[in-house]
């Protein structure tokens, strides 16, 4: 994904199994009998005494390791996303991605362990969407200004008792929901329900087809923000355009641009055109919006916030970046590896207390 520096990872421990040390056998021993070797040697026939004492020390290191090998955890977390509280705060349409280090074999006995607890609960249902990550995401919008918990239990999944539990606390702040209407060239941005901002945009023009898609339509659905840049490099190599002399080819610096979608999709700052906004799209994908406008969008901009686009042909796909939301909500359900109404599958718990990037040169629209 569209991966962003972490601000904190998870880090498991592998327990030490300490070595026991063999005893000595007590009292008094025979003497050894003389063996003669058939070379005419003489050499020391071994006790009864010795042997014991000799598998008595090597006991215990056998043991030792067994135990070292079936004590070292057998899953754990590489990623969870987002970050915690005190890195920032998210919309209020925020997905809990959980990626584990390995392939998951038993899908059903880890997400048995995975727990959401919600100062202010909504329900939810996770989704896996890889052998090897699996995607948290609620019924309805999260309610803003709260915070949520997740807890990741590996301790319990059989088998991997010598694993580190982890948890992080999430932050959920404004509820930012922007609706984009290509055919009115129009962004409302409303903020805890109450109408924010209205921005004059222009939209993808279409016109280019590849693969029977038009690339240079903006996808119509539900995005969520993904994250943000101050100036973004955006370049035509998404088009695999990479020749300066190509009359397609573009590499431009783009001020207030804030991502929606893994295909580049971005609402940025027109550049130039401004006599465009408001009145027709001609963008190659991207929401173009006024200098003001733009800056604005940017600084309120949370990741997880929702950004809903109608008005063009192209549909979005819920596979492109954090488009969860595309799914309903019986479609989400059915990605769970848990029985249909099981608890941990379904719902988030009230919370116990209230304490819980893109590359500069990619291949993005404009």
């Amino acid at each position: 994904m569209n991966i962003l520096r972490r601000a904190a990872h998870v880090t498991l421990t592998v327990a030490a199994v300490a070595v026991a040390t063999a005893c000595s056998a007590g009292g008094t021993t025979a003497p050894a009998a003389s063996v003669t070797g058939a070379a005419g040697t003489t050499t020391q026939a071994p006790t009864p005494q010795a042997k014991t004492t000799t598998a008595a020390a090597l006991a215990p290191r056998a043991a030792s390791k067994t135990a070292r090998k079936a004590k070292k955890p057998k899953l754990g977390i590489a990623d969870i996303t987002p970050m915690g509280e005190k890195v920032e705060r998210v919309g209020v349409g925020f997905p809990i991605i959980v990626t584990f280090d390995r392939p998951v074999r038993n899908k059903a006995a880890a997400e048995a362990v995975l727990h959401v607890q919600a100062e202010k609960p909504v329900e939810g249902a996770w989704r896996w969407v890889s052998d090897r990550k699996v995607v948290y995401r609620t019924k309805t919008y999260w309610k803003p200004h709260q915070k949520v918990l997740f807890t990741a239990r590996l301790s319990q999944i059989p088998g991997n008792e010598a694993a580190k539990d982890v948890s992080r606390r999430f932050a959920v702040g404004t509820a930012n929901i922007s609706v984009v209407d290509t055919k009115r060239h129009v962004m409302k941005v409303r903020r805890d329900g109450k109408l924010a901002k209205t921005i004059p945009i222009s939209a993808g023009r279409g016109g280019l087809k590849r693969n029977g898609v038009d690339v240079y339509l903006t996808t119509s659905g539900v995005h969520l923000a993904m994250g943000k840049k101050r100036v973004e490099t955006m370049t035509s190599s998404w088009l695999g355009v990479t020749d300066p002399k190509d009359p397609l080819y573009y590499k431009l610096e783009i001020p207030w641009a804030v991502r929606i979608s893994d295909s580049g999709e971005y609402v940025h700052q027109s550049a130039g055109d401004y006599h465009f906004l408001g009145k027709s799209n001609q963008s190659h994908g991207c929401v173009r919006a006024t200098p003001a406008g733009a800056k604005w969008f940017y600084q309120i901009s949370q990741r997880g916030d929702v950004i809903v686009i109608t008005g063009t042909k192209r549909k979005l796909d819920w596979r492109n970046g954090w488009s969860f939301w595309q799914l309903s909500w019986n479609q989400w359900k059915r990605g769970s590896a848990l029985p249909a109404g099981s608890a941990s599958a379904s719902a988030s718990t009230p919370s116990p207390s209230p304490s819980a990037s893109p590359s500069d040169d990619q291949g993005v629209l404009l």
